[in-house]
């Protein structure tokens, strides 16, 4: 049930114009610190992964990796979209909310891993 609710809330955020996509503009909204959260897509490259990941951790953004390229994109009607960051702290505490609740459903209760915020 979160799962829908979370994609909701990024097709939300798409529409008030508070996402960036794309690896580049990515790195960018992480860097300048306008980034809130980062979502990578569970099929991404393990080098996307990787590098935002660290990007994510070093500049102290929330990061998640739940949906597929392809759910992802279509959620905010663009192509397969690897990278999306959420540039508004409103959005951004609700999606890092629901992705919360989303990991644990899927995980049960153990505890976060190195690769997720």
């Amino acid at each position: 049930m979160d799962d829908k609710r979370l994609l909701s809330m990024i097709s939300l955020a798409r529409k008030a114009g508070k996402i960036v996509t794309g690896e580049e503009g990515c790195v960018k909204a992480i860097q300048s610190g306008a980034a809130q959260i980062v979502l990578v897509a569970v099929d991404a490259s393990h080098n996307t992964k990787k590098k935002f990941a660290n990007k994510a951790a070093h500049y102290k953004v929330p990061f998640y990796s739940l949906f597929t390229k392809e759910v992802m994109g279509g959620q905010i009607g663009m192509s397969n979209r690897a990278t999306i960051c959420v540039v508004d702290a409103g959005f951004a505490a609700k999606i890092a909310d629901l992705a919360e609740n989303l990991n644990k459903e899927r995980v049960g209760s153990c505890p976060k891993s190195a690769f997720m915020k």
